[in-house]
């Protein structure tokens, strides 16, 4: 489990910001299920999606898209890990490969969230990108409540990662801009 509580240079959860909120979001838990909630929840509800907002700052770091208050999927997951972490809650990475016809027709990309490991339940699946309409992600282990219900063409990716994966890096670190980054989203095929 350690691999999926590591700090690094994206997951910066001792960066003095993400730290505290961290033990904010902690403070008088009754146990790993209750602080995994109230992660989620702020990072679903109080950071902008990029993409919903069309803001025009691309983060990437947990730092960064705290100080920002906005992310895409992916740095919104890099978020809720590095909270995760602080709090000792295993934490992992996971992508679906869905349509992105939402920005542009034809096209698919990697979505990213993240798996939880619960004492109760084991991993658990969870996505904080935010909701909206058509979109109704929520905490309730053990049912997983993703924002999105793969359909045709579009696939859940069954591994945990505990990194975020590179092409994900590399797309959040290059794209600076909400137009940059509709243009080259990150994908894989396979």
């Amino acid at each position: 489990m350690e691999e999926y509580l590591k700090e690094t240079e994206i997951v910066d959860f001792l960066d003095q910001e993400v730290a505290q909120l961290a033990k904010n979001l902690a403070n008088n838990a009754k146990d790993d299920e209750e602080i995994a909630k109230r992660c989620f929840e702020f990072v679903r509800d109080k950071i902008h999606h990029s993409g919903d907002y069309k803001d025009e700052v691309t983060t990437c770091k947990a730092s960064e898209v705290l100080e920002y208050k906005t992310g895409w999927c992916y740095a919104k997951a890099i978020l809720l890990a590095a909270l995760l972490r602080a709090n000792g809650i295993p934490t992992a990475f996971c992508y679906q490969r869905l349509s992105c016809n939402e920005y542009e027709d034809g096209v698919y990309c990697l979505h990213g969230l993240n798996a939880v490991y619960l004492k109760k339940y084991g991993w658990y699946k969870i996505d904080a990108r935010g909701n909206k309409e058509g979109v109704d992600a929520q905490f309730e282990p053990p049912i997983e409540k993703l924002a999105f219900i793969p359909q045709a063409n579009e696939y859940d990716i069954d591994e945990l990662y505990a990194d975020p994966l590179p092409e994900v890096i590399e797309a959040l670190e290059k794209n600076s801009c909400y137009s940059d980054m509709v243009e080259n989203f990150p994908d894989i095929k396979g």
